[in-house]
């Protein structure tokens, strides 16, 4: 029988986060993943960059005139405030927040992954919640690249984590969660991409062998993503293996329905598991 150290590890995406019509955050969304977290649960969340730039031009009126990587980066760091001062509004408050930015190397060095391992395991007991975030402010590409090809050389497997829906299936794997959430702009994984009665409602196996193998088959219909830089659910598949082999239910849906509903299966998703 597996044995999990934590019930759910989940992730919202950024457009999930935003309200194109208004050219804000979205608060309805924000407020109500916010209103069901509780000490066991993990919370990976997106959307610094996208909700810092909205900011900055609601107050200067425009959007930075400099380099788009320099920007990114300059806009993450002022959504990061935003971000957290909304979790921490919308969060029971008996419940402590924390706020924890990684980056590839707190996965790729022993030390590092065990230190963050420790940390979020203390947070129940601690009746504490972390909010996790790529370090984007700090982290520079092509740095990045450098000490990835590095390691890569010496012939260590490598985490990228420049993607939040890896960042999530890492941090599954890292604590052994009994289930993984992964919000999207759609109501999970399309057989046909273009229309959302498709969705594949399970993907299961017998075993983790069979699972990966079935996830696999579905990942060559899966084209395109909802955003630039963003890369789609054939990605998301791919990242989501590492925790489907360790016995983790995987569920990919929509941030309109509650976790609740999500786990209970009274709301439309992608249930990814060992049967």
């Amino acid at each position: 029988m597996n044995r999990f150290d934590v019930e759910l590890v989940g992730k919202v995406g950024s457009m999930a986060l935003v309200n194109k019509a208004w050219g804000d955050i979205d608060y309805n969304v924000i407020s109500r993943i916010s209103r069901e977290l509780v000490p066991g649960m993990i919370w990976v969340t997106s959307g610094a960059t996208e909700i810092g730039r909205l900011d900055y031009i609601k107050r200067n009126g425009k959007e930075i005139d400099g380099k788009e990587e320099d920007n990114k980066i300059d806009y993450a760091a002022q959504g990061q405030a935003i971000l957290m001062a909304n979790y921490r509004q919308y969060i029971d408050p008996k419940y402590s927040v924390r706020q924890i930015l990684v980056e590839h190397q707190h996965f790729n060095d022993d030390k590092k992954r065990e230190n963050l391992r420790k940390l979020l395991l203390r947070c129940p007991a601690q009746n504490a919640i972390p909010i996790i975030n790529y370090n984007d402010p700090l982290s520079d590409e092509e740095i990045v690249k450098l000490e990835l090809r590095q390691l890569e050389e010496k012939g260590q497997k490598t985490v990228h984590c420049m993607d939040n829906d890896e960042t999530a299936s890492q941090v599954a794997c890292l604590v052994k969660c009994k289930r993984l959430l992964i919000y999207t702009s759609t109501l999970g994984i399309y057989a046909d991409p273009s229309n959302p009665d498709t969705i594949i409602r399970e993907i299961v196996g017998k075993d983790p062998y069979e699972l990966i193998d079935n996830i696999t088959a579905c990942q060559s219909a899966c084209v395109g993503s909802s955003r630039k830089g963003a890369n789609g659910a054939k990605a998301k598949l791919e990242y989501i293996k590492a925790p489907a082999q360790n016995g983790t239910e995987i569920y990919i849906a929509s941030p309109q329905f509650s976790i609740k509903d999500i786990l209970s299966g009274n709301a439309p998703s992608t249930k990814i598991y060992v049967k």
